[in-house]
């Protein structure tokens, strides 16, 4: 059985406002379609992503902003950084995690790490894959991390 992972529902307080920024940080909009006052839903999909994600009047009763370690993958972190930057997009500095496969995610400005892990300035010192990070959050708090990958592990 294969099961791909295809729509997640992001809570959001202002539709128009997370429709806003979404555009701004360049994913496509699929669907912006509004059913009644009570029910409406935009639809979202990152530059070449399989998965996309929902927003909306009426789709979830998760507290928005509540969303943390929405993973995207990147090929070049630092010209990610660049462009987003460029949008107009609030990003962190590019950085890497000590123990270098697995960081702890941001949720209101705390970083939350295992045992072990240390937060370092810059992209992993070998460029290894999968080592190196950067975040940024939409308007409500929604968490999402950017992670370089230059070279898929094996059965990816």
């Amino acid at each position: 059985m294969n099961l791909k992972l295809e729509m997640i529902v992001l809570p959001v307080s202002d539709v128009d406002r997370a429709k806003a920024f979404y555009e701004a940080v360049g994913f496509r909009l699929d669907v912006d379609y509004t059913a009644n006052e009570d029910f409406r839903v935009v639809h979202f999909t990152p530059p070449g992503s399989e998965c996309s994600f929902i927003f909306g009047e009426g789709m979830t009763p998760i507290a928005p902003g509540s969303f943390q370690g929405l993973y995207l993958v990147v090929s070049d972190i630092e010209e990610a950084r660049a462009e987003l930057t460029g949008r107009g997009i609030e990003v962190t500095e590019v950085f890497h995690d000590a123990g270098g496969l697995f960081h702890g995610h941001e949720a209101g400005g705390a970083v939350h790490q295992g045992a072990g892990q240390e937060r370092l300035a810059g992209p992993h010192p070998d460029r290894a894959s999968y080592g190196s990070y950067l975040t940024f959050s939409d308007p409500d708090g929604n968490g999402w991390v950017l992670q370089e990958v230059t070279q898929r592990a094996p059965g990816r």
